[in-house]
């Protein structure tokens, strides 16, 4: 998949060390729900060759090099739920909004979802506005755990429902 910038491509074991160097930060690790902390190469590879079933994740590339991840997995309720990560050196430059844009599409057009969740704890406002950009709407308050921090954090929820035209679904960016 293609983006303006962007390549978003299936993750291969050769990432591993990148992913390891980018995910390991603390700033980037304690903002997710599933990188631990420390987070080092061995389980990077662990991570790409464990995905399961369900799982779409992509890696983001920007002029040859990888600079995050983007994907989806079904939640327990059986609703598809997106995440996405950048790492720190490019923070602020809209990768995450463009890629997770990109994904959305994706869902919608060629994946068949109907409904589309996310979250981010309530200590991310850059990750708030990247959802809000993709048009996802809030459905409340809850809590997540936090691997990297090894506790629960408040947190949003939000919600986005396949249009009845999706193929012309765009961000509100």
């Amino acid at each position: 998949m293609k983006t303006k910038r962007l390549i978003l491509r299936p993750l291969e074991d050769r990432d591993a060390p990148r992913i390891a160097e980018l995910a390991g930060d603390w700033a980037v690790a304690s903002m997710t729900a599933r990188i631990p902390y420390p987070y080092d190469e061995s389980l990077s590879h662990q991570w790409i060759s464990g995905l399961e079933d369900g799982e779409f994740v992509r890696g983001i590339e920007f002029e040859g090099g990888l600079v995050g991840a983007v994907g989806y997995f079904p939640d327990d309720d059986g609703v598809t739920e997106i995440g996405y990560w950048i790492g720190k050196p490019w923070w602020g430059r809209g990768f995450a909004t463009e890629a997770a844009a990109k994904l959305v599409s994706y869902c919608f057009t060629t994946a068949g979802k109907q409904r589309l969740v996310c979250c981010h704890f309530v200590d991310n406002p850059g990750s708030q506005r990247v959802i809000e950009k993709l048009g996802f709407k809030p459905t409340g308050p809850c809590k997540a755990y936090c691997e990297a921090r090894q506790v629960e954090i408040a947190t949003v929820r939000y919600e986005l429902r396949r249009p009845l035209m999706a193929r012309f679904w765009r961000p509100a960016l």
